[in-house]
């Protein structure tokens, strides 16, 4: 038997623009999953939340892309945008851009990330949240944790990792897929997910044995629905240990805080900043951009723990390095590179700007 972890997230509405989800809605988010853990379809499950984002962590034997599973996550959010509707909440229901379940969750608003695997003597998994920013902010921490050395000792030190990992990676704007393996193809690699924008890891297989290492919800909401909708919010699930980077080497890997793009209105670009799960907040300008991180031990589908990765004072100087970033960024105002490239600001408000304007513009 095999073990599936599934982590589906969406925005369903918020507290005070775009900071936090209402408790009534973590309140229906775990009544719908713990009758499905009655029932049996769930052995285990843990809600969070980073931002306004709701994350659904979920265990099961059901394999990926299971219609029931991701019909109980349709359904549990459906119910949630009804009650932020009720509440009057800001952007309720913002993430469904489908009123009906078409027997995936895919192409229909929220974000997945899912591995199937069978379980070894030990087996730590990680959950990897983030809030204001796109699928592409996690290129370069998974580049950091499978295929940096200078980041994972492992992959210097431990035989078990000498083989490298193999790395798909999703051209979000072609729709289209290829997979390339470290450390042989490494420059290769990085200049397809230097772009963030376009292309995207999605999933990482150790390249000994083609197991899974790690998992992205790779979904873009503008492209999806044609028009600004939000950021896209992404999760990852990771493998560590026996043959995959030790825990503490996956969260070495956001001790840089990165520029991502996202951030307010979603049209700027700003340091990704680890956070424990109290401070997953982003309310200065609607960020600055935040991810959490969430280690647990599955043991026959079970969920022990969590630990709460980033709520340790050795992130403290990542978060002021963020800090000093975030302010630096924003003395850029309305400018560039503050505020994304105009090809990336098509899926923003500012077109409605330019709208007004295009009966004005002469030929030169």
């Amino acid at each position: 038997m095999k073990t599936t972890v599934s982590i589906i997230k969406a925005d369903i509405g918020s507290i005070a623009g775009h900071a936090v989800p209402h408790p009534k809605l973590i309140e229906t988010c775990n009544k719908h999953l713990s009758e499905a853990k009655e029932e049996g379809l769930l052995t285990d499950f843990y809600i969070t939340h980073c931002g306004d984002d709701i994350d659904m962590i979920m265990t099961h034997t059901n394999g990926e892309d299971n219609e029931e599973i991701h019909k109980l996550a349709f359904d549990t959010f459906m119910d949630g945008a009804e009650v932020a509707r009720g509440l009057k909440l800001y952007g309720a229901g913002q993430d469904l851009l489908s009123d009906t379940f078409s027997g995936n969750i895919k192409g229909m608003g929220p974000g997945s990330a899912e591995m199937e695997f069978k379980e070894r003597g030990a087996d730590p998994v990680f959950a990897y949240c983030c809030d204001k920013t796109e699928p592409g902010a996690f290129n370069l921490p998974l580049f950091k944790m499978f295929a940096d050395p200078f980041n994972t000792a492992g992959l210097v030190i431990d035989p078990s990792l000498h083989e490298g990992f193999d790395f798909e990676v999703y051209d979000v704007i072609e729709n289209r897929k290829v997979t390339m393996s470290c450390p042989d193809e490494m420059y290769d690699l990085l200049a397809l997910i230097g772009s963030t924008g376009r292309y995207v890891i999605k999933r990482i297989y150790r390249r000994s044995d083609g197991e899974i290492a790690a998992s992205v919800s790779t979904d873009r909401l503008n492209l999806m629905a044609g028009k600004y909708i939000g950021k896209d919010d992404p999760v990852a699930v990771v493998r560590s240990q026996s043959g995959f980077p030790a825990g503490g080497e996956t969260s070495e890997a956001f001790t840089f805080p990165h520029l991502v793009s996202g951030w307010m209105r979603g049209s700027h670009n700003g340091p990704l900043m680890p956070v424990g799960e109290k401070d997953a907040r982003p309310v200065r300008f609607d960020g600055p951009p935040r991810v959490i991180g969430l280690g647990f031990q599955v043991s026959n589908a079970q969920l022990h723990g969590p630990v709460d990765m980033f709520d340790d004072p050795a992130f403290d100087e990542t978060r002021n390095t963020a800090n000093k970033v975030a302010n630096y960024m924003r003395r850029h105002g309305p400018f560039e590179p503050h505020r994304l490239p105009a090809d990336e600001m098509e899926y923003t408000s500012l077109p409605g700007v330019l709208s007004k304007l295009e009966d004005r513009f002469e030929d030169m």
